[in-house]
């Protein structure tokens, strides 16, 4: 019963959490000399978000879906755009932007594709 009273609470930690970690990490790989990051942190990225999807709550879950499958085409969006050579002001900010979007990719996928299953699996059972 603890759980259910504090679910919100958790999932905006969890969600702080990844949110902050992925642009963390965005930005010091830009830096990096072979803008690689590290699979271990990816690893992370992605436990994140598989915890912060379970503990969505089904009534937030026809939100949480709609705005992280925004998100992510977004960040999709903007890495493709990047990717195309459309530099902003002449100034090389590609690996910048797609480091940082690539590593939100990293968080939000998985925790999209959690609440879509749960979501699925509960309109199954109804």
């Amino acid at each position: 019963m603890a759980i259910k009273l504090n679910q919100g609470l958790i999932t905006a930690w969890f969600f702080l959490t990844g949110v902050v970690l992925a642009l963390g990490i965005g930005i010091f790989a830009s830096f990096a000399k072979n803008r690689s990051v590290s699979p271990t942190l990816l690893a992370i990225l992605v436990i994140l978000g598989l915890i912060s999807g379970y503990f969505v709550s089904e009534k937030d879950s026809k939100i949480f879906l709609m705005a992280s499958v925004s998100l992510v085409l977004a960040s999709f969006a903007g890495i493709r755009g990047l990717i195309l050579s459309a530099d902003i002001l002449g100034l090389d900010l590609r690996g910048f932007i797609t480091t940082m979007l690539g590593s939100l990719l990293f968080f939000f996928i998985p925790s999209t594709i959690f609440v879509a299953l749960k979501t699925v699996f509960s309109i199954a059972n109804n």
